[in-house]
């Protein structure tokens, strides 16, 4: 039995609709790789293109760094902590509580585990439609046109418009194709990211692999969905998905397909992206 969650976005039957109009004048290259623009904001080394607040997601960097960065989004009450790269270069963080304020802080490295506060943007998001968070990639859920489950994706849902029967194709496609990598289990370090392209080679992985391998592939085919992370059964971290097939949420654990962890398992939501 599942938990429900609190998140901000509850799903009425007229966001189908919006999302069906918004789908027929978005490209499939758009779908892949969220673009830089030209609207920027700077501050103390922090940059953030805002070029795409309207479509669920904003890019952010910060200055070359020899020290370890982080950026901490706030937003309506939630908190998310990310690990920033170090070489200037942008990541994509998506806008999963819909409209709002969202500050953004970048912290810096000082010594062991302490961390300085560098700079701080505050943003007023207004989105066309707050599904549209979840029909791009992220730096959760990265991929490209290139992403090898992206490019079986294309083939496995060659003809197919119907979101449902997309939903089907991609969560049986996992159920028969992959595999729970119990050595990772035990030795993946804390802060590790979804490794899409190196699970596929494997065709296995933990939670997370497999939830980001599932959210890439549906919405590289205009199914938005997003990877959710918390407790199963309040004990064991986990990462499972909840997709958006025609207004309504559908539910897919492939760890649990692939008989990793329990079907009858209690999920309890944390954070998601």
């Amino acid at each position: 039995m599942r938990k429900s969650s609190d998140w901000k976005i509850r799903m009425m039957p007229v966001l189908a609709l919006l999302l069906t109009a918004i789908l027929i004048t978005v490209s499939f290259s758009e779908l892949l790789l969220p673009a830089t623009g030209k609207k920027t904001k700077s501050k103390d080394g922090l940059t953030l293109d805002v070029s795409h607040m309207d479509q669920g997601y904003v890019l952010a960097k910060a200055a070359k760094s020899g020290k370890r960065l982080k950026l901490r989004v706030k937003v309506d009450g939630h908190t998310l902590n990310y690990d920033l790269n170090t070489d200037g270069a942008y990541e994509v963080f998506p806008l999963q509580y819909g409209d709002g304020k969202y500050t953004f802080t970048l912290y810096k490295n000082v010594s062991g585990k302490k961390y300085a506060e560098e700079g701080k943007i505050s943003l007023t998001v207004k989105m066309e439609d707050p599904l549209s968070a979840f029909l791009y990639p992220n730096q959760y859920i990265n991929y490209d046109a290139d992403t090898l489950c992206v490019q079986e994706a294309i083939k496995l849902c060659e003809g197919m418009t119907d979101q449902q029967e997309i939903f089907r194709a991609v969560c049986d496609y996992m159920k028969t194709h992959f595999v729970y990598d119990y050595i990772k289990s035990v030795q993946v370090k804390a802060g590790t990211l979804p490794d899409l392209d190196g699970a596929w080679q494997k065709r296995m992985g933990i939670c997370q692999d497999l939830s980001a391998i599932t959210v890439a592939m549906l919405r590289s085919q205009g199914v938005p969905a997003r990877m959710e992370i918390g407790n199963l059964n309040g004990t064991v971290y986990h990462a499972w998905v909840t997709a958006v097939v025609d207004g309504k949420d559908a539910f897919f654990d492939p760890t649990a397909a692939v008989n990793a962890v329990n079907k009858d398992s209690t999920y309890t939501l944390e954070r998601f992206y």
